[in-house]
């Protein structure tokens, strides 16, 4: 007769079999092959030029829509030592005006100038450039002409003469009383909202601005300008000295040094553009005309270079368009341009 066989012996039969099962499995697969612990996956980030972030313009905020100010600069010489807030201009303009001397229009764009001035009268052509703008156009009094376009043109403006509030004379300068108004932006900017001017603007701005530093040295027609001479007239001259130090030009007038009255600093541009136009007196007080609608010639100048350009405006409110002898529309370095707009009969100088 058979014995029973023990149940607890078959279980533990049945786990010496299954260890052995496993031992053969590992030896069979595994020996021999080292088991790597499980790293955690890390994230890499994607190198998308886009996603970095990407320089900006320091002369403007590009994508600002605000509307600069436009405002008129006496320039006889009795009010050079009290200039003020030209440093914070992005913009300015010198044209020649009555007498032989030259008149200024600064441009200025979301900022806070606590002093700007001599603030003087408007001239008709200073106008068309603050149109090719956009601008609100600032002045205390005007000529017979400007006046009329002024109303014509229905052009945006403050007027020392009606907007008093804007303004202050500045009695302690001593100097002829001409010579003392000044404003700020704050003000102006009351007066703005006052007159429901609108603050935004749809059109570009008129220059092309690069922030990478750019030179002209291989420009076609290129010549060295460490030393410019702009005559206007027998009386006046503009004149700029490179600095190699900060890539800008120190700007003179008459030989002296041009100085902001409030800081005492030398004025400097970045960019320099002459551009050649004609003039003529219009009345008996020797008020000038400019034949700035049409076509020229003229010179940018930066980093030490100039080159001769072209340059077009086809309306008084059209923006004018500065372009390289090969047709290619000019680029200028990211700072501050003064456009000096001198008469034809009158010769710039480059010297090394």
């Amino acid at each position: 007769m058979k014995k029973k066989i023990d149940k607890k012996m078959i279980i533990i039969i049945l786990i010496i079999v299954g260890l052995i099962a496993s031992l053969t499995i590992y030896f069979y697969f595994f020996k021999d092959k080292k088991i790597e612990p499980v790293k955690k996956e890390q994230k890499t980030e994607e190198k998308n030029p886009e996603s970095k972030p990407q320089p900006k313009l320091q002369i403007v905020n590009e994508e600002s829509k605000t509307r600069p100010y436009a405002v008129m600069i006496n320039n006889n010489s009795k009010a050079w030592p009290n200039h003020a807030g030209l440093n914070d201009a992005y913009l300015v303009y010198e044209m020649i005006a009555e007498g032989g001397i030259t008149r200024m229009m600064a441009l200025f764009k979301d900022q806070t100038t606590e002093r700007i001035g001599s603030v003087r009268s408007s001239r008709h052509y200073f106008l068309d450039y603050a149109l090719e703008n956009d601008a609100i156009y600032v002045h205390f009094g005007w000529s017979p002409q400007a006046q009329s376009d002024i109303s014509t043109l229905g052009i945006n403006n403050i007027n020392g003469i009606y907007d008093g509030s804007g303004f202050w004379r500045d009695r302690t300068l001593g100097v002829a009383y001409e010579h003392t108004a000044y404003t700020n932006i704050e003000k102006v900017s009351a007066i703005a909202k006052t007159r429901g001017y609108t603050r935004n603007t749809n059109k570009e701005l008129l220059l092309n601005y690069s922030i990478p530093e750019i030179g002209l040295e291989k420009i076609e027609g290129a010549m060295i300008a460490n030393s410019i001479t702009i005559p206007y007239s027998q009386t006046h001259t503009t004149s700029y000295q490179y600095n190699p130090e900060t890539k800008t030009y120190l700007r003179s007038m008459n030989g002296y040094a041009h100085r902001d009255g409030v800081t005492k600093q030398q004025y400097s541009a970045k960019n320099i553009i002459i551009q050649k136009v004609g003039n003529y007196s219009m009345d008996s007080y020797g008020r000038q005309n400019l034949n700035n609608i049409g076509n020229g010639t003229g010179y940018y100048i930066t980093n030490g270079y100039a080159v001769p350009i072209a340059w077009s405006k086809a309306s008084r409110s059209a923006q004018t368009k500065y372009q390289y002898q090969d047709g290619t529309e000019i680029t200028v370095n990211d700072g501050n341009t003064f456009i000096q707009i001198e008469p034809m009969n009158m010769t710039p100088t480059f010297l090394e």
